[in-house]
Parts: C-alpha cells; structure tokens; sequence
C-alpha cells in the first residue's frame, strides 16, 4: 500500500498550487488526476498581475517557449449592440493557454504524480482514505473541477446548484485566418447576452484564438453560441472558417453552491468548491487563493485534520471572497424589456465598461494579491 501525507485529486491550477505549497512545507504529497497531461482544458485562459505575483511566477522562464500574451485593453458591449473600448497604459492581465499553464504548475508542484488514473473507491477508517485500494492518506482534497468526486462524497448539493453551462473553442490561426481575424493580441473581446445571463468573448492569444460562451442555464446553448459567431464574422472580426465543433464544459458561480467546504479529514478547493466569480465566471484566481488558504490551514493542523482544525479554512476563504449568499442578478428581478434597456444602456458608456465591469467585475483591481 502507497502512503503520503496528502492526497490531492485534480492536477489543475488549485491542486498543483496547494501541492506546490505543502511541499515547501516537507509535506509528502501525490496528486491524482484521470487525464495525462498536458491536457486541453477548456477555458479562455487570462490570470491577472495578482495571480503572477500569488504564484511567484518567473514570467521570463514561463514566457520563454508557452504562450504569455499582455493584455492592455478590452472591447465590451451586447452582443448585436454597440461597443466600448477602454486601454490601460500598463498590462492588466496576461493570456495563457490552459493546456500549457496547467502541465507547468503540476511539473513545478514537486509533488508525486499518479496521471492518467480515474479515482473508482474512495474509503475512509480509523487509518485514513484509502483511494482505489491502492494509496492511503490522512487528508483528502478535492480539487477535481465541477464534477469532482470527492465533492459528490462531501454530499455536494447535486441537481440544486446554479450551474453555468459555456461553449468554447481555441485553435491555432493559420496564416489566411490571421488575416481574416481583427481582433487584436492586446485586447480581448467580451460581449453580454443582452438579457445579462451570460456573455461570449474572443480572445487572441499570439497565434491562436479562443472564441466561446457562457449563461447561467444550458437552454439552447449551441444556438446562442451559433448566433454569437454568425454576427462576429459579419462583423469580420473571426475568421469566417472559425471552427464549429466547440467544446462543452460548467461551473458554479461563488455564492450558488451549497456544496460543503470541510469534513472531518477533507476538504474541497478550486472549482470543486464552486468559487466561480459571480460577475465574470472567472475561476483561476479564486482556485489558485482557496489553494494557498487550503495550504496554510494544513499546516498549521499539524497533522490533526479534524474538521474543528480545518474550518479556519472556510473562515478565510469567506473572508476572503464574501458570504455564501446567492446575489440577485438584474435579471432575476427586472422585466426583461428594461433589462434589455438597461444592458445596452450602460455596456455603451465607458465609464462603466472601465470601472464596473472590467476593474471590478474581471480585473478585481480593488482586491490586492493574497498574503499569506
């Protein structure tokens, strides 16, 4: 029987983070995921200055053969509707390819790895977790995205939580699409639906583009998504053969997910924990500052993990983010034809597109860089 200190499940940005940390602690850690990386993973894929600097990133090394796009602008409006620009004379925030930036924060990790390998039994005694009867650990994470089994075993709220439901679709430009694509490495395309349940967005990372779509319902998604497409390449800003064949994925927003974060020798991190940005659906740094709270509380429990000596973690992780509670979207209480009015109305004046919905919504420049 394989033994360690902890056993993390889900190699994504959380659990390599937390990993990363415990090891620097002495900590003998494994990481299980079912995918051999790299892997693709579907994301739009951008990280803020404040996630650089949480992750004490060496950009020059990261930078020397993945992709590290600076980001200095944004175009944001409704989709069909007008758009704003806004520009920062400085980058706000960086793109990356998950495939990439992912298999770089495992390998970094230090931590053991069992890729490739789906979690089938999961058993806790007196001993610990025993994990397909094969490798024992006194602590479990669960850092396995939406459909994390650990967050199932937790007693996850499953067919009760809001769940954002997005298409998307990153691929390399050839030399005839570059030309056919206006939109610029620098500056990312958001556009809301215009009822406020969603938005899609286009993003040009060097040499590929990343095109999808998110709502808060998975009603008809692929025609929203094929809506989305059809007006951006009559607006010629993709490439008019920009491929159809996206991909699926969902997540839950902070604040819809009743999902339990802590039990007694467990705990859940990332998007297993359901800590989505309610505004913008953006979860890497939410996963990356849940890792490194998760890894501070392990190490002070000193080997006692009760679920007494873990809920500090739940304490700073609501401190951090807010209270649990579901926040009203504008939708959810305002007739729909002023709704509408509303949307178009304020995503055309630049003054909200800079300060509400890129500082605060996507950039979250109020909030500095997690201490620790």
């Amino acid at each position: 029987m394989e033994t360690c200190d902890v056993l993390i499940v889900g190699g994504g940005p959380a659990g390599s983070t937390c990993a990363w940390k415990l090891r620097q602690a002495g900590m003998d850690v494994v990481i299980m995921d079912k995918k051999a990386f790299p892997r693709d993973k579907t994301c739009a894929g951008w990280i803020t200055p404040a996630v650089v600097e949480e992750l004490q990133l060496d950009t020059a090394d990261y930078a020397r053969s993945r992709v590290f796009q600076p980001i200095t602008g944004f175009r944001a409006g409704t989709i069909g509707g007008k758009v704003t620009e806004a520009h920062y004379d400085h980058p706000v925030s960086y793109g990356i390819r998950r495939r990439e930036f992912d298999h770089y924060l495992l390998e970094r990790s230090g931590a053991r790895l069992r890729l490739g390998e789906k979690l089938d039994t999961i058993e806790q005694s007196a001993e610990g977790w025993t994990i397909n009867g094969a490798i024992r650990a006194p602590l479990l994470i669960g850092a396995g995205g939406h459909f994390c089994p650990i967050a199932k075993r937790l007693g996850g709220a499953e067919g009760k939580e809001t769940v954002v439901a997005a298409q998307e679709i990153e691929f390399e430009l050839s030399e005839s699409q570059m030309a056919d694509c206006k939109v610029s490495e620098t500056t990312p395309e958001l556009y809301f639906c215009p009822d406020l349940k969603g938005y899609a967005w286009c993003f040009r990372k060097g040499g590929y583009l990343n095109v999808g779509l998110g709502r808060e319902d998975n009603v008809r998604i692929s025609e929203h998504v094929a809506a989305f497409c059809d007006w951006m390449k009559s607006q010629g800003r993709i490439p008019r053969d920009t491929p159809v064949q996206f991909h699926g994925h969902a997540y839950i927003l902070y604040g819809h997910a009743p999902r339990p974060l802590v039990a007694d020798a467990a705990l859940l991190i990332g998007d297993a924990a359901g800590l989505a940005y309610p505004e913008s659906g953006e979860g890497i740094r939410p996963a990356i500052e849940s890792a490194l709270i998760a890894a501070r509380v392990i190490v002070d429990a000193q080997g006692d993990y009760s679920r007494a000596n873990l809920e500090p973690y739940q304490r700073r992780l609501i401190a951090r983010l807010g209270k649990r509670e579901p926040a009203g979207a504008a939708s959810s209480f305002l007739p729909e034809k002023l709704t509408r009015t509303l949307a178009a109305h304020l995503l055309a004046t630049h003054w909200f597109v800079r300060h509400v919905v890129l500082d605060r919504w996507f950039l979250h420049t109020q909030q500095r860089a997690l201490a620790l």
